[in-house]
């Protein structure tokens, strides 16, 4: 259950940075609101997850796992590129995080 919690807070912390873009700087109410919401859902299911996962394999996983997808999302929604030195840092973020779940896999 814990697993299904931080896929539910990375979910919603994927839609929130998406609709914080589209807030254009909590310009637009519509998109600020659902911004809030989103992270406040996101804050909730991570808070429930670390009651029976590790912390540090739930922040982890849910920072990489956020930036891979925000970065496709960037890319794909709002056109804005991606570097040599960017695609490196996201394949190293993930690569520590399998490292790190691998780490703590019999615990």
């Amino acid at each position: 259950m814990g697993y299904l919690l931080l896929a539910g807070a990375i979910g919603c912390e994927i839609v929130a940075t998406t609709c914080l873009k589209l807030s254009a700087g909590f310009t637009q109410f519509g998109w600020s609101i659902l911004t809030v919401i989103c992270y406040v859902a996101c804050y909730l299911c991570l808070a429930r997850a670390l009651l029976t996962v590790d912390l540090s394999v739930a922040y982890a996983t849910w920072c990489a796992v956020g930036i891979v997808a925000t970065a496709a999302i960037s890319a794909l929604v709002f056109h804005e590129q991606l570097n040599v030195a960017s695609a490196v840092g996201i394949i190293l973020c993930v690569v520590g995080v399998v490292l790190l779940n691998l780490n703590t896999a019999g615990h």
